[in-house]
C-alpha cells in the first residue's frame, strides 16, 4: 500500500461516524415468554482468583440479534449457514411509526433505491413500526437480503408467525431489536454478522452502522 492511500484511508477513518445499534444484553427487551440472559460469575479476582471469568445463559433471540430462516422453516439454514454478505453491506435506514403497510414498503424500497440500489436490499425501519404481511410480501417480491426493526419481532407481537414464514421462506434474514433513535434516515454501511452458533435458528450480535464521509 502506497504512502497516498495509507494517508486517504486514515483520513477516511477518521471521519467515519460509527452508530452502535445494539442492546446491551443483560438489560435488553425480552420477548414475551423467551428466556432472560443471565451471567453466572465462576471466579473473580477481586474474591483471590487469578482471573475474571464468567458463563452465560441465554436464548438465540435475546437482545439484538439475527432470525435465520430454520426459526421457522423446517428445512431453511441455521445461523452457521448464513451468507454473510446479506449481513454486510450497504443499508437503507426508513423511518416510520405503527403499522407498515404495502404502500409503505414500496415507497421505502423506492426512496432506497434512489438513494443506493446495493443499499435497497438490506432494509432497516426506524420506530414504533410492525410489518404486516402485505408489506413483507412486498420486501419479498423486491428480493431484499434483510430486514431489520426496532421490535423484538417482525411482524405483530401477538401473531408474528405468518410475517416470519413469508420473508424466512424467501431466505430474507431478519434484525431484531435493534436501536436507530440517534441514527438519520439515509445509507450506511451495516455489520450485523452474528455469533456463529452451529445448527441455531438465530444468534445475539453486535450490530454497527457506517456512515461514510
Amino acid at each position: 500500500m502506497t504512502c497516498c492511500v495509507k494517508r486517504i484511508w486514515k483520513e477516511v477513518l477518521c471521519c467515519m461516524k460509527i452508530y452502535d445499534i445494539s442492546q446491551e444484553l443483560f438489560g435488553c427487551v425480552v420477548f414475551p415468554g423467551d428466556p432472560v440472559p443471565e451471567l453466572q460469575a465462576i471466579s473473580r479476582m477481586k474474591d483471590g482468583a487469578l482471573y475474571n471469568l464468567t458463563s452465560l445463559s441465554l436464548c438465540a433471540h435475546n437482545g439484538t440479534h439475527v432470525d435465520a430462516p430454520f426459526h421457522f422453516i423446517a428445512d431453511g439454514k441455521t445461523v452457521d449457514e448464513l451468507c454473510l454478505t446479506s449481513l454486510i453491506g450497504s443499508a437503507f435506514v426508513a423511518e416510520l411509526e405503527g403499522e407498515v403497510t404495502a404502500a409503505d414498503a414500496q415507497n421505502i424500497l423506492a426512496c432506497a433505491q434512489a438513494a443506493d440500489a446495493e443499499a435497497a436490499k438490506r432494509i432497516l425501519i426506524k420506530g414504533k413500526a410492525v410489518v404486516t404481511l402485505d408489506a413483507a410480501q412486498v420486501f419479498a417480491q423486491a428480493g431484499i437480503l434483510l430486514l431489520g426493526n426496532e421490535s423484538q419481532t417482525v411482524g405483530p407481537e401477538d401473531g408474528p408467525m405468518a410475517v416470519h414464514q413469508l420473508l424466512l421462506g424467501k431466505e430474507v434474514v431478519l434484525l431484531e431489536g435493534i436501536r436507530l433513535a440517534e441514527v438519520p434516515e439515509g445509507v450506511y454501511l451495516l455489520n450485523a454478522a452474528p455469533i456463529n452458533l452451529g445448527g441455531c435458528d438465530g444468534a445475539p450480535c453486535r450490530a454497527v452502522l457506517l456512515e461514510m464521509p
